[in-house]
C-alpha cells in the first residue's frame, strides 16, 4: 500500500465531499439522532461505498492503459466543472432529508439509530461524485488499498464534521469557495491524467 497514493486520495475526496448532499444528510441525522450511532452508520455505510467503487475501479483498470487514462482525465474534468457549478442550496438539501425522516420516532434505539444513518448514507452516495472519483482513483494508481483507505479516511472525517459541528462549519466556511478549491483539485488531476495519457 502506497502512503502517497492513499494521501493524494484523501486530499482530493475531502474538498468533493465537504459540500456535498451526503455531508448535508449527515447534519440533518445529527440533529436528529445521538451523534455515535450517526457517525457510524455513516462511517459503515461510506465503507460499503467506496469497497463498491475502488472494485469498479479495479475492474475499469484491466483496459488497456492509454484508455483508462483519457477516461478518467475525461471524468476528472467533468467533476471540476460540476465542482464550479455548485448543487443546491444546503438549505434546500437539509429540507429534502428532513422529510425523508419526518416518520421517524424521536428517540429510537442505538442501533435503530445506526441503522437508519447507514441506510440514508448508503442510498444518499449511489453514483455520487466521490464515489465515481474512487473509482477513478482505484483504475488510475492500481492501488485498491491505499485508493479504498484514503478516500474512506476523507469520508469518515467529513462525517466527524458533520456530526460535530456542521451547521458551524458550513456558516463559517462557504461552500462556494469549497467547492473552488475541489474545482481546481480536479482540474489539476484531469491535467495530468490527460499528458499521462497522451504518453500512452
Amino acid at each position: 500500500m502506497s502512503i502517497t497514493v492513499a494521501l493524494t486520495v484523501f486530499a482530493l475526496i475531502l474538498p468533493a465531499e465537504l459540500p456535498d448532499k451526503t455531508m448535508v444528510a449527515t447534519i440533518v441525522l445529527s440533529t436528529r439522532f445521538q451523534p455515535m450511532p450517526v457517525w457510524l452508520g455513516v462511517v459503515l455505510g461510506f465503507a460499503v461505498q467506496t469497497a463498491v467503487a475502488v472494485a469498479a475501479g479495479g475492474a475499469v483498470s484491466l483496459l488497456p492503459s492509454r484508455l483508462v487514462h483519457a477516461v478518467t482525465a475525461a471524468l476528472f474534468a467533468v467533476g471540476a466543472v460540476l465542482m464550479l457549478r455548485g448543487g443546491e442550496d444546503i438549505t434546500e438539501e437539509e429540507r429534502e432529508f428532513e422529510a425523508e425522516l419526518g416518520d421517524e420516532p424521536r428517540r429510537p434505539t442505538f442501533r435503530r439509530e445506526l441503522m437508519t444513518s447507514f441506510l440514508v448514507l448508503f442510498a444518499a452516495e449511489w453514483g455520487d461524485l466521490s464515489q465515481i472519483l474512487t473509482a477513478n482513483f482505484a483504475a488510475k494508481y492500481g492501488d485498491p488499498i491505499a485508493v479504498f483507505v484514503g478516500a474512506w479516511a476523507a469520508l469518515a472525517l467529513v462525517a466527524a464534521l458533520g456530526v460535530a459541528g456542521g451547521r458551524t462549519l458550513v456558516r463559517v466556511v462557504p461552500l462556494v469557495w469549497v467547492r473552488r478549491v475541489a474545482a481546481v483539485l480536479f482540474a489539476a488531476m484531469a491535467v495530468v491524467t490527460a499528458v499521462e495519457a497522451a504518453r500512452g
